[in-house]
């Protein structure tokens, strides 16, 4: 495991910490957190409850690139082919209005990846689902947290799209998970988290003396990432590190 020797002060464990473990190959775009089953009794999807957060200066706290919300298109027709043929068209439909509607459209639960006229039909189409009737399938639409864009306003444009795509058949659209987010590329910021480890470590390395320095570990290891606010998220390295005298 690779060491840094920074010389400066305490770089602390990042307790209590919850992020995702995905894998990230350097362009894959996350998602931060799983996808959450909405009440339907729940009429406000987007909480103003802030989210606890660990105080730890050595993560990097940013909007995220995109809000996304799992929609499911469902159709209870009796014959199963024909509610198939249903549920696929009406997401054929949905692609086609997306980018009309200022939305993209994907699929997957932790890795992202977009939904096209191309791919739609490897969806899988389940009736598995105690609380939706028929045939289903769930894919991903999301908006880009551009600023100027809340959390409110994504929700709005994806109900907005949401009651635009037209019904095929007996088949419907609707919301099913809580609104969550996603990050392109947590790699990229590997630098700048390190930088924030740094910069902790020379505000308070002066009340060690000059006679220590510190040995920080994890800096090496895949970056890690977790909600903080309705449209910020924390990553972060999951460092370690131990206050040493120099001889």
């Amino acid at each position: 495991m690779r060491k840094l020797l920074i010389g400066l002060a305490v770089v602390g464990i990042f307790a209590g910490a919850t992020p995702a473990f995905a894998q990230d190959d350097g362009t894959s775009e996350i998602v931060v957190t799983a996808m959450k089953r909405l009440n339907p009794d729940d009429e406000d999807r987007v909480k103003d409850k802030p989210v606890p957060v660990p105080a730890a200066i050595q993560m990097l706290r940013r909007t995220a690139d995109f809000a996304i919300q799992q929609v499911v298109v469902a159709s209870d027709t009796v014959d199963k082919d024909e509610a198939k043929k249903e549920v696929l068209a009406m997401v054929r439909k949905a692609i086609d209005l997306a980018g009309s509607s200022g939305v993209l459209v994907a699929s997957g639960e932790i890795v992202v990846e977009p939904l096209t006229a191309a791919n739609y039909t490897d969806l899988a189409i389940t009736d598995d689902d105690d609380d939706v009737n028929g045939e289903l399938v769930k894919f991903l639409v999301k908006v880009p947290l551009a600023p100027g864009i809340d959390a409110k306003a994504a929700l709005a444009k994806i109900d907005q799209f949401i009651k635009k795509v037209p019904q095929v058949g007996r088949a419907e659209m609707k919301a099913y998970s809580e609104l969550t987010l996603s990050v392109v590329n947590p790699e990229q910021y590997r630098s700048a988290i390190i930088d924030l480890v740094a910069k902790d470590t020379a505000a308070t390395g002066a009340k060690f003396g000059p006679g220590y320095g510190v040995e920080a570990t994890g800096l090496d290891k895949p970056v890690q990432w977790k909600r903080a606010s309705l449209t910020e998220v924390q990553l972060f390295l999951p460092s370690n590190s131990t206050v040493r005298p120099r001889n």
